[in-house]
């Protein structure tokens, strides 16, 4: 099955789009993944890619822009995955459509790695080459295996830091980091990373990503209510267990005369029903409704009488006298 980052550039690859948002695109594509070299005094470009839709994309878009004769070639990888490469070769044609890109500048001197203004300067364009630059070095974690993540690699700092200000300028909370001689700009927030997949276009894309991202955080609340009410529920199963275990400790020493009628009131009807609540017990009183704090005081009360008994030695001789006897 397709990762979902597969599904995301499938869809990316089918948009239909206007003559200057396929040069804005191809602006990307040929920057972040094309190489130059110089054959028989003429620039030859190839553009490489490993998905094939992507590569069919370079092709049908140099054609639509610039209607030049480029080549689509495939080439197998030497290794034990054996993937096939797929590169658009342009002879042709090379100098017109890189000057023409801003990447070729001063005569063709100058390879630019910014982003031109032409393009930056312009949302509608910009989104353009943003969902090129996804393209040619994109990545996003499937939402329904991992945590949130989408990343652009680009192998200049310069370009890098065009993408972060690009990202940036439509709201997007991005940062770079640096990564394998290159860096990369990326997004961990799930808003952010749907809302940059409706910028580039794939929509479709969004709506699952949106999809699994509210069951995720549903699933992901209920579990932190089912956590906190266990929690609290062994909360108070211990600390009944702790007053039962000190109200058997005071009626096996000093006996529970020792405590004040409003004391020992609480601790036989506690000892009576060790698994009802503070507020149960509070309802269970004979003297009339009381309190939740209020039962919880008085409990507090009992816990310290233990307390003091441990710490003067008193339940301890009292324990041993009636063992003895």
């Amino acid at each position: 099955m397709a990762s979902f980052a597969s599904q995301v550039k499938k869809e990316l690859t089918l948009l239909p789009v206007h003559k200057q948002h396929a040069r804005a695109e191809l602006a990307a594509l040929i920057r972040m993944n094309g190489s130059l070299r110089l054959a028989d005094h003429q620039f030859v470009l190839s553009v490489a890619t490993e998905n094939p839709a992507i590569a069919r994309r370079i092709y049908a878009l140099l054609k639509q822009v610039y209607q030049v004769d480029a080549e689509l070639l495939v080439s197998r990888k030497m290794n034990l995955r054996k993937n096939y490469n797929y590169a658009v070769r342009l002879q042709g044609g090379s100098h017109q459509v890189l000057t023409d890109l801003h990447i070729l500048e001063d005569d063709a001197l100058h390879i630019s790695h910014r982003i031109s203004p032409d393009i930056s300067e312009h949302p509608q364009l910009l989104r353009s080459y943003l969902r090129g630059a996804f393209l040619a070095g994109g990545s996003v974690n499937d939402p329904e295996t991992s945590r949130y993540h989408l990343e652009i690699y680009s192998t200049y700092a310069d370009h890098s830091q065009d993408l972060l200000a690009a990202l940036r300028s439509f709201h997007l909370n991005a940062k770079e980091t640096a990564r394998r001689s290159g860096y990369i700009v990326y997004l961990k927030e799930a808003e952010q990373v749907g809302d940059f997949l409706q910028l580039i276009g794939a929509t479709n894309a969004m709506l699952q990503f949106e999809d699994v991202r509210i069951v995720r955080d549903m699933r992901n609340s209920v579990n932190r209510l089912v956590n906190c009410e266990t929690a609290n529920m062994n909360k108070t199963v211990n600390a009944a267990a702790r007053q039962i275990e000190n109200i058997e400790l005071i009626q096996a020493t000093v006996g529970l005369s020792a405590l004040s009628s409003s004391l020992r009131e609480i601790a036989v009807i506690r000892l009576d029903h060790p698994e009802v609540s503070l507020k149960e017990l509070g309802e269970l009183l004979p003297g009339g409704p009381v309190s939740k704090s209020g039962v919880n005081h008085r409990l507090r009360k009992i816990n310290a009488f233990a307390d003091n008994l441990r710490r003067s030695g008193q339940a301890n001789d009292d324990h041993s006298k009636r063992k003895e006897a």
